[in-house]
């Protein structure tokens, strides 16, 4: 077993890691990673306009863009990706790449689950942020900007890569349609073995692990610098501003 594990790495280690490339397009685990990392990178910007939206006090804005979130969060995403799959093309009259196909799809359902992420994040702050904000002359896209963005957005970094793991195990849906990613080339090298599909598959779960384990331990020490940093903050505080407080706390 082991054996064969090895044998198999040893020949087919250069089409798991890129494909077929150069002779063919890029493929394997560096279009995965490629793939995971794009759609995280695109999902972000689309998952705090989303958030906004949502927080809105424009019916109009937010009930719409609540809805949108709402239905891809409670469809699968194979579906989405069938329906991407084949209704694109028969919208547009165009051959949309597989790809680019996986990508659209992964950008939009990553970014409605990281736009509740990011609402979560900005509800926690409480409103006091955006009140002392205000008081300051902000407006409330200035204010969202520079004070209540960048506290919301430090405190869901361990969130957003969870997210990103979550997304690098997704993209092993883009086999159906033909996505050339780490998936497909294990399954490439599963056609011409024929008879050692547990080790091939075995490789390909263990590389899986690997990664998304890896970014999981990173999140893990991230959330603990983050709770640090909290706790020598309020440790930090002068007994008299404790006192302080206290006594505001205390009011009826």
């Amino acid at each position: 077993m082991i054996g064969d594990i090895i044998n198999i790495i040893k020949d087919y280690w250069l089409l798991l890691l890129i494909g077929q490339y150069p002779n063919g397009p890029l493929g394997g685990l560096a279009n995965t990673l490629i793939l995971s990392a794009l759609s995280i990178a695109l999902a972000f910007p689309v998952s705090i306009l989303l958030a906004l939206a949502r927080l809105s006090k424009w019916g109009l804005l937010r009930w719409p863009v609540t809805a949108l979130v709402y239905i891809t969060r409670g469809v699968p995403l194979l579906m989405l990706i069938l329906w991407s799959y084949f209704l694109v093309p028969l919208l547009t009259g165009a051959d949309v790449p597989s790809f680019y196909t996986m990508l659209t799809t992964l950008v939009i359902y990553q970014g409605a689950f990281l736009s509740e992420v990011v609402r979560a994040g900005i509800v926690a702050l409480g409103p006091g942020q955006m009140d002392a904000a205000r008081a300051l002359g902000h407006s409330y896209m200035g204010a969202m900007r520079f004070i209540i963005l960048p506290q919301a957005l430090y405190n869901m970094i361990p969130s957003m890569i969870s997210t990103f793991v979550a997304t690098i195990k997704d993209t092993t849906l883009g086999y159906v349609i033909n996505v050339p990613d780490l998936t497909f080339a294990a399954s490439q090298v599963n056609n011409q073995l024929l008879t050692q599909p547990f080790q091939v598959f075995l490789i390909l779960a263990a590389v899986y692990y690997a990664i998304c384990w890896s970014l999981t331990h990173v999140a893990n020490v991230i959330e603990r610098r983050i709770a640090r940093k909290r706790a020598g903050v309020v440790s930090r505080q002068s007994p008299a501003s404790l006192a302080q407080v206290k006594v505001i706390t205390e009011q009826p």
